[in-house]
């Protein structure tokens, strides 16, 4: 077998193992609060966010082509495959790390940190294409604010909305809702996290010669679909454990203006073409909604690791990446 041919299907395993990963990494912080509420029983929701997964994943391509474009030139990527491989491989270390020690860390920020630190280790801080790169970090760093805010605000309105009703009827019809808004965010998390590794197999698709177009090919859509639904399918107990009842105690009404926070940030974010971190997109809004509810009912401890996280991925992804490329290249 032609040895670029044979890059390329292992580029592709490790970028369907990455999404598989990703699907039960975080996809457990879409249905988390639906779970802790008992909205949803367990196997239930996950059949359901698998499903929903799936259609997101395959209703848009903007974020995919930003992934291929935005952070190093797949035209002029020397070594390219060896690149993709060590980002991928570094990402998938860093997920699996995360999931086991339960936190809930971003796959986005493993994946963009390891690209930058893989380019940069094999052709210099000149290879990344630092416009689109910043743009992609602003949208990372600015989506959990954003979401915090959000979601301190929907649930400020839902206080004063429903002050005077009864609070155990009004979280049993809350309770059914938060169904619908539990779906909601796995589609839109769909729409945006499994379009990352569509991304990178066409970033290695037009760096081995084998498409000279950055429009995402339909078996790679379709792939990168079933694999994310499928991950989605096996359940990240930890992560919904951690972001269902360690961030705050999560009643019906509180999940619902999470889920409706964090799908809306998501959403929109995948309609102008921005990779986001759906997992602090999500614990964020958790965190805004907790805020608004009672300060001192939300475990700040819990949110500090999670802060922690959130700034120590993309750096260390980045050197992760940098190091197996080194590896990788001096060993080939």
């Amino acid at each position: 077998m032609d040895t670029l041919l044979l890059l390329t299907i292992i580029i592709v395993f490790l970028a369907l193992a990455f999404d598989f990963i990703n699907g039960f990494h975080d996809t457990a912080n879409a249905i988390a609060t639906s779970v802790s509420t008992k909205a949803l029983k367990p196997r239930h929701a996950i059949i359901m966010a698998a499903i929903m997964n799936f259609v997101g994943a395959m209703t848009f391509t903007g974020v995919a082509k930003t992934i291929t474009k935005d952070i190093v030139d797949p035209f002029t990527l020397p070594n390219g495959s060896y690149v993709i491989m060590a980002a991928l491989l570094a990402a998938i270390i860093w997920n699996l790390l995360t999931w086991y020690y339960g936190i809930p860390s971003s796959s986005s920020h493993a994946l963009i940190g390891s690209i930058a630190g893989a380019a940069i280790a094999a052709a210099g801080f000149g290879s990344i294409k630092w416009e689109g790169f910043l743009k992609i970090i602003q949208a990372l760093i600015f989506s959990p604010i954003i979401a915090f805010l959000i979601g301190f605000i929907v649930y400020s309105i839902f206080k004063v909305v429903f002050k005077n009703n009864n609070l155990t009827k009004t979280n049993q019809r809350f309770r059914t809702i938060q169904i619908a808004t539990a779906a909601l965010q796995s589609y839109t998390h769909g729409t945006n996290d499994a379009q990352k590794a569509m991304g990178i197999i066409t970033l290695a698709l037009i760096a081995n010669g084998y498409t000279t177009s950055n429009d995402i090919a339909i078996w790679v859509q379709f792939s990168c679909a079933v694999a994310m639904g499928l991950g989605t399918s096996i359940g990240g107990w930890k992560i919904i454990k951690t972001v269902g009842g360690k961030i705050m105690k999560i009643r019906p009404i509180n999940g619902v203006a999470a889920d409706l926070t964090g799908a809306f940030i998501i959403f929109g974010a995948t309609l102008i073409h921005m990779p986001v971190s759906t997992t602090h997109v999500i614990s964020s809004s958790i965190l805004g909604v907790g805020a608004s509810h009672r300060v001192k009912g939300v475990k700040w401890g819990t949110a500090q690791r999670m802060l922690i996280t959130w700034f120590i991925t993309l750096p260390i992804s980045a050197t992760l990446a940098g190091l197996i490329y080194l590896a990788i290249n001096f060993l080939f």
